[in-house]
C-alpha cells in the first residue's frame, strides 16, 4: 500500500490500554477517516500479538499499518512501513529488509537538512515536530512553521507535521505546508471516531 498524499495519520496510544481497547480505538480512528496508522509503543507487553492484530484490521479497511522503531518487527507482522527516529537504523536496511514497496517515514525534527538527506536516500514521508506542546513527547524539541514552508518549497515527498496537534491548531500547519497531520492524544484520548472527523474536515 502507498503512503497517503493527504489526510489524517493516526498514532496508537498504547500506556495503561489493553490490546483489544487499542485495537478497537483504531477501527474507530479509521471509520473516521485516519488514512494511515502508526504502531507506537514503548512499553510493550506482546508488540508482535498486537501488531499483527492492528495489521489485520488495517488491511480490512485498505489503510497501511506502520510500526514505528523497528524494522524487524515491521518484517515480521507483515506491516506496510516502518518510521525511523534518530537512532532506529537507517533507510537502506530498512529497504533490504521490507522491500521496495515499504513506506519509510524518517523524523526530521526541525532540520531542513535531515529531510533532503532523507528524500535523497528513498524515504517515502518525512516528519517535522513537535509544533505545539505534547503529552505523549514532553521533552521533544520545538519546530518551526518556517521548517513546513522551506520543506514544502524544497522536496518532493510528502510531509507530515506532529506533536500537540488538535482540529483547533492543524490549519495553520496544512497552510504552512503539511500534508499529512499526525496525532496521538488529540485523537484518542476522546472519541476517536468523532475525533478523526474533526481532523478530516480541516482537510477539506
Amino acid at each position: 500500500m502507498k503512503f497517503p498524499a493527504r489526510g489524517l495519520y493516526a498514532i496508537t496510544q498504547t500506556d495503561n490500554k489493553s490490546a483489544e481497547t487499542i485495537v478497537n480505538e483504531v477501527a474507530a480512528a479509521i471509520r473516521g477517516g485516519a488514512l494511515i496508522v502508526q504502531y507506537r509503543d514503548k512499553n510493550p507487553v506482546d508488540a508482535p500479538g498486537l501488531a499483527k492484530e492492528l495489521v489485520k484490521i488495517c488491511h480490512r479497511h485498505h489503510v497501511p499499518l506502520i510500526i514505528n522503531d523497528d524494522i524487524a518487527l515491521a518484517g515480521r507482522v507483515g506491516a506496510d512501513g516502518v518510521h525511523l527516529g534518530r537512532h532506529d537504523g537507517n533507510i537502506k536496511e530498512a529497504r533490504k529488509i521490507l522491500g521496495d514497496d515499504a513506506i519509510i517515514g524518517v523524523s526530521c525534527y526541525n532540520a531542513i537538512a535531515l529531510a533532503l538527506d532523507a528524500q535523497s536516500q528513498g524515504a517515502s514521508y518525512v516528519a517535522f515536530g513537535r509544533f505545539f506542546p505534547s503529552l505523549s513527547k514532553p521533552l521533544a524539541a520545538p519546530a518551526d512553521i518556517e521548517t513546513l514552508q522551506k520543506a514544502k518549497l524544497e522536496l518532493t515527498i510528502p510531509v507530515v507535521a506532529i506533536g500537540g496537534i488538535l482540529p483547533e491548531n492543524g490549519a495553520g500547519l496544512l497552510a504552512a505546508g503539511a500534508d499529512m497531520l499526525a496525532v496521538i492524544g488529540g485523537l484518542f484520548d476522546a472519541e476517536p471516531e468523532q475525533s478523526a472527523k474533526a481532523y478530516q474536515a480541516l482537510f477539506r
